[in-house]
């Protein structure tokens, strides 16, 4: 690694009570709940439904899972596949993972078979621990990928007593919502019959700092899949960042957190797996955002720190305002994954009384690098400070050797402890990705006086025409300032004459219409004339990911087909 030494402006930027830098974590993430286990045994750790599991009963839970999946085999430096909506059973089995210094790895449940396949065939684990609507999915595959030990988790067995209950009433309602949380599936190992051990021994060996403790698949937005490996300290140093970030919440102090990010994603992984448990905080677990079951939780209970993406802010507002419920109360809500637009944050700020402040992050990075402060100070725009204990630079993409001047556009590029070491089988993609020990991670942004970090694009996204670069997000903000439109995702086409063309996927504003010429008549008044979209495409919807981020690449793939351009 190289000893250049960058300076950290914005530590000077940074809210009362956050530190420079942070001590070097120790340990491993399963003390996170061993800790707070004996600190606040008796307080809840998460809640269901409105079933509460204590810290006490969560950690009895982990060491009877961790001694069942032993049982089956699981060891040290073994793969377990985790493919499970937010459910208290997810949290248990991600501990007893890791309890056995085994390796978790994180799935999206609602992936295509294709998908699952994809990634299993990349990891190769033989345990899977699975929501039972997916277990005939991986039950389905080829013989080279069969799973040794496929264990199914019943998500309906975790409520209330009364809700299980109600959910067996010969009525349509009850039964619609028994099929979408569960299916009866055979020829599996019952969870229940793993949690039914003896308590694993104390004396079993636990894993080590440097241990690795999940591969992460990034979201796959600008290319396949890869699998990032992120370590114990990689995780604990980034929840020890989160916690130092938001001084004004103290650990042991009733915080209540809303898992409403799907946990296994990155975000939603670090901020409710981690961090929260790590603050012996209430994780208050929805398997899929529902804005009405968040509302009514709101009404009893409101969440301390909320972790989101700008559409869930959106449509929790709205809901909020229509039912007239308050969301009063809810003290801090950090947005990432995609920009936050400034006419969200003054509403929401309003209604809450808290804040809402635009984080920004990647899955090799555990994945939290910035955040604006949660105070008076933050800036809209952009996506804060550096954490504590992170440096960055702002160099030139084509020789990223050499830092570009202050305040000009560059890559970022990162270091930190908790930036991975790494993707999964894949050490020519890793040693792409990493130049004299700084990690690029292909975004071009800018950092002002301050030290505020702006977005500007990413490397991969951004349009060549004509020899001049076009970033999609700049011709997108410009389109979506027209009355008439709702959304808008920008992409590049291949064309014989300028290498590629500037395409707009354009969805309609409620009850109105688009005039394609018009639309880019108006862009033509805020843009550089190569900048505006050649063509405009009409469209119901457009494509995102389950944390709502625009999928580009599916855009230009639809889009591709649509035209007929580069046949």
């Amino acid at each position: 690694m190289t000893s250049f030494d960058p300076p950290r402006p914005w530590t000077a930027s940074y809210a009362t009570g956050v530190p420079e830098d942070l001590e070097p974590v120790s340990g491993s993430l399963v003390d996170l709940v061993a800790a707070s286990a004996r600190t606040y045994p008796d307080a809840p750790a998460l809640e269901f439904f409105g079933r509460v599991t204590t810290y006490r009963q969560l950690q009895q839970q982990i060491d009877r899972a961790a001694a069942g999946l032993k049982a089956l085999g699981v060891g040290a430096g073994d793969t377990v596949a985790l493919v499970l909506p937010n459910c208290p059973q997810h949290i248990v089995a991600f501990y007893a993972i890791l309890r056995l210094g085994a390796v978790a790895i994180e799935h999206n449940p609602l992936y295509t078979p294709r998908e699952l396949r994809k990634q299993f065939e990349d990891h190769g684990a033989t345990t899977a621990i699975v929501w039972t609507k997916v277990a005939a999915t991986i039950q389905d595959f080829p013989a080279d990928l069969a799973v040794d030990n496929l264990i199914s988790v019943d998500v309906i067995q975790a409520m209330p007593v009364t809700t299980r209950l109600a959910l067996r009433l010969p009525i349509a309602k009850a039964r619609a919502s028994r099929d979408a949380l569960a299916s009866r599936v055979t020829g599996t190992i019952p969870w229940r019959h793993v949690v039914a051990a003896e308590p694993l021994a104390s004396t079993h060996p636990k894993p080590t700092t440097d241990d690795l403790a999940i591969i992460q698949y990034t979201s796959g937005t600008t290319g396949s899949p890869k699998g990032a490996e992120l370590t114990h300290r990689n995780l604990l140093a980034n929840a020890a960042q989160a916690r130092a970030w938001v001084p004004q919440i103290r650990a042991g102090e009733g915080c209540v957190v809303y898992a409403v990010l799907p946990m296994f994603h990155a975000y939603g992984l670090t901020l409710c797996l981690a961090f929260a448990m790590s603050m012996g905080a209430r994780l208050v677990l929805f398997p899929k955002f529902d804005p009405d079951m968040v509302l009514a939780v709101t009404a009893k209970r409101p969440a301390t720190f909320l972790p989101l993406v700008p559409p869930i802010a959106e449509r929790l507002l709205n809901a909020a305002q229509e039912k007239g419920v308050s969301l009063a109360g809810t003290e801090i809500a950090i947005s990432g994954a995609m920009a936050l637009p400034h006419d969200l944050v003054v509403p929401f700020e309003k209604a809450t009384g808290g804040y809402l402040v635009e984080g920004y992050g990647l899955s090799e990075c555990s994945p939290v690098l910035m955040a604006n402060p949660v105070a008076e100070n933050r800036v809209p725009g952009t996506v804060g400070l550096p954490l504590p204990g992170t440096e960055c630079r702002v160099v030139d993409p084509d020789d990223p050797t050499t830092d570009v001047a202050p305040g000009t556009a560059g890559e970022l590029i990162v270091r930190g402890p908790q930036v991975f070491g790494g993707y999964h089988g894949r050490p020519e993609e890793t040693e792409a990705v990493f130049v004299d020990g700084w990690f690029r991670t292909g975004d071009i942004v800018t950092i002002d006086e301050g030290g505020f970090v702006r977005i500007v694009d990413r490397i991969k996204e951004l349009i060549i025409t004509g020899g001049f670069n076009v970033a999609p997000t700049e011709v997108e903000n410009a389109l979506r300032q027209h009355p008439d439109v709702d959304d808008v995702a920008v992409v590049g086409l291949p064309s014989e004459h300028s290498g590629e063309e500037v395409v707009a996927a354009v969805v309609p504003a409620p009850d109105r219409e688009v005039d394609v010429d018009e639309l880019r008549a108006f862009a033509r008044g805020i843009l550089t004339p190569y900048k505006v979209p050649r063509r405009v495409f009409v469209v119901d919807e457009l494509p995102r990911s389950l944390i709502g981020k625009v999928l580009r690449r599916q855009v230009r793939d639809k889009l591709m087909d649509l035209t007929g351009a580069g046949r």
